[in-house]
């Protein structure tokens, strides 16, 4: 089955991403350590290329996030950056040199509408909805639920690997925290709630979460469960793979009203048109006559911003 091809309307979008683990394996299972790296990679990526971020939440076996992005080439180079570097430094941790990441991240892209971005606000339910924890609160591991209702900022560390690696050449011996520098994520509101106060948002953040909490607590109840809780999940073995792994196929958009989901069907049916018209006079070399669309990413050529002015 051929790739998706990449499709952030002009003027920028919300987008919801999602990363998994090699064969779902507990790679990511949570520790100080690695929520420390996870925040200093995410804080570094968000100030390298200025996305904004409403929400992150980190599983053991997948990552999950809402981005605010201007167009699919600063999508491209935050996951990059995030995922490059956070691979390096998990196979540090839990020696699986095979590689970290199952595919290339899946991007779904949310539309202006409250009930839609605060649909996708439902992340924060992870953790809860699985039976591992009993409360939101209670997730060891990164948790942007956890940040906006206690009022903490998203610190962590970035290792300079470079500077490590000098020093170790020169036979300097240095700590662990030498060559570290801390780094904030910083969270923003939903777009649809950006006009609240931080008091007001924090509160519909907390009634989410409380909403979480109640539906999750019923099913625990009606099926006679209790969460696994937080001490076994940190006994998990990184290298163990679940029984079973969730498979559903992706929407392309997160859309509530049909005349909305028919809008982003259209520009996107648009886009992906023009995209393999132009790929087909790539391949058969009608370079003159060739225009990928903008904000696409041609095989082998560079992210179209604008198309130049032709010859009149």
């Amino acid at each position: 089955m051929p790739r998706r091809v990449r499709f952030v309307p002009e003027g920028g979008a919300l987008v919801e991403v999602t990363v998994r683990t090699d064969q779902s394996r507990m790679l990511l299972r949570p520790s100080p350590v690695l929520n420390e790296i996870v925040l200093g990679v995410l804080g570094r990526a968000q100030q390298r290329y200025e996305v904004g971020c409403c929400g992150v939440v980190f599983m053991s076996n997948h990552w999950h996030a809402l981005l605010r992005v201007d167009d699919a080439l600063q999508l491209s180079r935050f996951m990059q950056y995030c995922n490059s570097n956070l691979a390096r430094e998990v196979d540090r941790l839990v020696d699986w040199p095979n590689g970290i990441w199952s595919r290339r991240y899946q991007a779904i892209l949310i539309s202006e509408e409250e009930e839609a971005q605060a649909g996708r606000l439902n992340l924060l339910a992870h953790g809860v909805k699985e039976f591992l924890v009993g409360r939101v609160t209670d997730w060891p591991g990164v948790h942007s639920g956890k940040a906006i209702l206690e009022g903490k900022p998203l610190k962590g560390l970035w290792f300079s690997r470079t500077q490590e690696y000098a020093a170790r050449n020169r036979g300097e011996d240095f700590g662990r925290l030498k060559y570290a520098t801390e780094e904030e994520l910083v969270l923003s509101p939903l777009p649809c709630w950006a006009d609240r106060t931080p008091e007001e948002y924090r509160q519909r953040v907390a009634g989410l979460v409380e909403e979480i909490g109640s539906e999750a607590r019923a099913e625990r109840e009606a099926r006679g469960i209790e969460p696994l809780g937080v001490e076994a999940i940190l006994k998990q073995r990184p290298h163990t793979r679940p029984n079973k792994t969730k498979r559903s196929p992706a929407p392309l958009f997160h859309v509530v009203a049909k005349e909305i989901r028919e809008t982003f069907w259209f520009a996107y049916s648009l886009f992906v048109s023009a995209f393999r018209e132009a790929a087909e006079k790539l391949k058969a070399g009608e370079l003159s006559s060739m225009r990928f669309p903008i904000g696409s990413f041609p095989p082998g050529l560079p992210f179209v911003r604008a198309h130049p002015a032709r010859s009149p």
